[in-house]
């Protein structure tokens, strides 16, 4: 157990970012006796917030919200000591020892250790009737919520290799997958192609765009009908009736803040040595979605967030 380092920051821990990483890292360094800060930033619980229910987390045999999932989580790491601040982080210097992040009201804090945890946000379509229906029917993780879709009518929309992959994924559950593309060719592996256009349950609209989504409205219960689909060679637009809207076009890791400081790839993701959370700066580490850009599950992300705290603890007591 970590007891004294010759380390000088104000805090032992700080944790920029929320949702299963972040909280289980939180979790993790608050039993280590660490008391972690945790920056919850913008959105406090990450992407789960706008998850109704989890059937795939272990230990929640008839599923959970989202939100719920997270505010226990959040409850656990307080229970052992962790700070939340809801704020967001802006702006980090990692040149020096300790370690310097300044949050939105221009607050500076240090600490010997930094936790990233900042995840990933699904690129959306940028209507506004997406926003309306997201977790009543629209959503961007088939494996998440393909299975609430059984013997119903979906669609998905995208051309790349996940897109292709979540239409396959979602024919186990629901009886009929539109896969809604705007141009001609998918950016897709020739091999994956081949594969969705000889699955006898999905059908193309290629050449298309989603106008809006279409549902209704009794409350505060809504619900997917279908959308407005046009052909943007033709202009033509129809409804199309469906229960779900899946969007893979791909994410986007919340790493702006860290360009040109910690080593990334092209698209944004965090990298760090194999097998471990470390980044290329000593007692920087980065776990979840913002690092992890194959599975980003909630599980993969809470077993990341434990790595991050297992790695956190023993560099501090290396640095004893």
């Amino acid at each position: 157990m970590y007891k004294m380092s010759g380390l000088k920051g104000q805090h032992k821990v700080i944790i920029i970012g929320t949702g299963p990483a972040g909280l289980t890292a939180a979790i993790y360094t608050a039993r280590a006796n660490l008391s972690p800060v945790i920056f919850e930033g913008s959105q406090p619980g990450g992407q789960l917030m706008i998850t109704t229910d989890i059937e795939n987390y272990p230990g929640f045999e008839n599923g959970i919200a989202g939100p719920v999932l997270m505010d226990i989580m959040r409850k656990q790491a307080q229970r052992f000591g962790a700070t939340s601040y809801f704020k967001t982080i802006t702006k980090v210097d990692f040149s020096s020892k300790p370690h310097k992040v300044w949050a939105d009201d221009g607050t500076e804090y240090t600490a010997d250790t930094v936790i990233i945890a900042t995840g990933a946000s699904a690129k959306y379509l940028g209507i506004e009737s997406e926003k309306k229906f997201m977790g009543a029917g629209v959503s961007a993780c088939a494996t998440c919520d393909g299975f609430f879709f059984r013997n119903q009518k979906v669609v998905v929309v995208g051309g790349g290799d996940t897109a292709l992959e979540e239409a396959n994924y979602l024919t186990r559950h629901a009886s009929e997958v539109l896969l809604i593309h705007r141009r001609e060719e998918f950016r897709a592996s020739k091999i994956m192609v081949e594969r969705t256009q000889a699955n006898p349950k999905i059908k193309f609209a290629l050449n298309s765009v989603i106008e809006e989504v279409v549902g209704t409205e009794e409350g505060l219960r809504k619900a997917v009908t279908g959308i407005k689909l046009k052909n943007i060679k033709t202009g033509e637009t129809v409804l199309h009736e469906c229960e779900g809207v899946f969007i893979a076009i791909g994410h986007q890791p919340n790493t702006q803040i860290f360009n040109g400081i910690l080593d990334m790839n092209d698209v944004g993701y965090l990298e760090t040595a194999k097998s471990t959370t470390k980044t290329k700066i000593e007692g920087v580490f980065a776990c979840g979605d913002a690092q992890d850009s194959v599975y980003r599950q909630a599980i993969t992300a809470a077993g990341t967030g434990c790595m991050a705290a297992i790695d956190v603890e023993r560099y501090l007591e290396s640095m004893e």
